[in-house]
């Protein structure tokens, strides 16, 4: 699944570093045990600028996306109870009020 949200005025450089930080950097390993103990096999994400403000592009595989968001947005870890926080901080989302998935209106495969 793929999805945008938006990035709050300021917040791009924050969100930046914290995702790094996941990739390659002092929060690599409690990254990756998170999002394999909720079942996320891939994750990506991107800045991209807009005239309308910078947003994240999103993308996750897993074999029940919606389960894995709900793992996360429940999970009482320490880096979960992290990443919750920083995405509110930098995104205005908390997906403890629930997520709704995106509508997927086209999927072309050659």
């Amino acid at each position: 699944m793929a999805l945008v949200l938006p990035l709050l005025p300021g917040k791009a450089e924050a969100d930046r570093e914290a995702m790094l930080s996941c990739w390659r950097g002092e929060r690599q390993e409690d990254f990756r045990s998170s999002r394999n103990r909720h079942g996320i096999d891939r994750e990506a994400v991107w800045i991209q600028q807009t005239p309308g403000g910078d947003v994240v592009v999103l993308y996750v595989e897993s074999d029940d996306v919606e389960a894995a968001f709900k793992s996360v947005a429940t999970s009482d870890e320490p880096f979960d109870r992290w990443f919750r926080e920083h995405v509110g901080n930098v995104h205005g989302v908390d997906f403890g009020d629930g997520f709704t998935p995106p509508e997927q209106i086209l999927d072309f495969r050659a």
